[in-house]
């Protein structure tokens, strides 16, 4: 792929890119048909030196695996809140270059525009990569959602000084919701649908809960 910009940027100069990129990300459908769906995932030490990314592509609809891609990388840069992706995304693009299947949308374990500048990880990725890409959060990192029922399916709007950012969504009875976001190319009611078309009896969606065991197992040395 190629590269966008640097990754060895001063806070600052971060911050203002993220502005700037923030500009061109799209939260409307546009992709064909989905045939291969990947889970990514990034597991770090806060301040450890080295970072391990994992991509699990998945036929769909009956979501088996039919390519893993694992990479261990040094961290760009140090942990600062609201500039992860520069930790993290440099790794998953290393990841990228080994898959010869590349999928046709991405679930990121993070934020897509639910972020204070209105672009996180998967937003990031989805646009250095040019692939419809969705965050799938476990925690907030901005917004608030009112109560939203216990079944499965239940939803409530993430909003963050009145502007919708995502959706809390209940993807196991009486489970915590995960917090799914826009990342690129693709709307907020179709990333809905697509995280609860890809529950497989547990909190996180197969694609990211299976991205999520890979890097954990790269992490232990497994």
């Amino acid at each position: 792929m190629p590269v966008r910009h640097a990754w060895n940027l001063t806070p600052k100069e971060a911050v203002a890119l993220q502005r700037e990129l923030a500009t061109e990300i799209r939260c409307e459908d546009d992709f064909g048909p989905i045939r291969t769906i990947a889970g990514v995932d990034v597991s770090m030490d806060r301040f450890a030196t080295d970072g391990f990314a994992a991509i699990v592509v998945l036929s769909v609809p009956d979501l088996e695996i039919v390519e893993v891609s694992g990479v261990r990388m040094a961290i760009p840069m140090p942990y600062i809140p609201g500039l992860l992706s520069f930790r993290e995304v440099p790794l998953v693009m290393r990841a990228w270059e080994g898959l010869k299947i590349q999928p046709d949308l991405l679930v990121v374990d993070g934020h897509g525009i639910a972020h204070p500048r209105r672009i996180g990880i998967a937003s990031h990725v989805g646009l250095l990569l040019d692939r419809p890409a969705i965050g799938c959060g476990k925690t907030i990192l901005v917004g608030r959602y009112a109560d939203l029922g216990e079944a499965r399916g239940s939803t409530a709007p993430l909003v963050d000084h009145g502007e919708v950012v995502g959706e809390a969504v209940r993807t196991k009875n009486r489970v915590n919701p995960v917090f799914v976001s826009c990342g690129h190319r693709i709307s907020l009611p179709t990333a809905v649908r697509w995280i609860l078309e890809c529950g497989r009896g547990y909190r996180l969606p197969e694609p990211t809960r299976l991205a999520h065991l890979e890097s954990n197992r790269l992490r232990r040395g497994g």
